[in-house]
């Protein structure tokens, strides 16, 4: 009788090591538009005075002027999740004064001019639940062209007194200037 009781919890305690094992190893299919993250720095041990965590899209063949990137309308600038801008001081953006925090980034892209977009109601997906009421504020960007790039990326370059952010996918390069207060 001991011996039936043991065998039953030796062999309960398998199953359930084996189902938590099978368990463990589901896994949803990779993401086809990778997070990224990006930090400027003033230099590599100073610490950060601003990150964006963002979608990266790829090409994929498509032209992303008339598949991808809506002209004239809200853009979430980047794929799935809405990208997400973070400010470790204060900083100006289009000319406005922005406390430090964090904040979602949108864009109205247009051909020759983006409006780039800071807006407060995070933790969202894709621009579906954007509110204009939420601006905190906008800034006037000018696109021009460069070699082309695979996968949307978002990085900075120095620029005298101020930092500026640069949009880049296909040969499109959207570029705002931020100063760091």
């Amino acid at each position: 009788m001991k011996k039936e009781i043991f065998n039953i919890a030796i062999t309960s305690c398998l199953i359930f090591l084996l189902n938590v094992q099978i368990q463990a190893q589901e896994f949803n299919e990779l993401d086809k538009s990778p997070h990224d993250i990006v930090y400027f720095r003033e230099n590599k041990i100073s610490p950060p005075s601003i990150k964006v965590l963002y979608g990266r899209p790829q090409i994929k063949g498509r032209d992303i002027n008339k598949n991808l990137i809506p002209n004239g309308k809200i853009w979430r600038v980047g794929a799935n999740e809405a990208t997400e801008v973070k400010f470790y001081t204060d900083v100006t953006f289009g000319g406005k004064k922005v406390k430090a925090g964090s904040y979602v980034l949108y864009a109205i892209p247009q051909e020759k001019e983006w409006i780039l977009i800071l807006n407060s109601n995070l933790d969202v997906w894709g621009s579906y639940e954007y509110e204009e009421k939420y601006d905190i504020a906008r800034a006037k960007a000018k696109v021009s062209k460069a070699e082309p790039l695979e996968a949307f990326t978002i990085g900075f370059k120095e620029k005298g007194n101020h930092v500026n952010m640069v949009l880049g996918w296909d040969t499109k390069r959207v570029t705002v200037p931020i100063r760091i207060n």
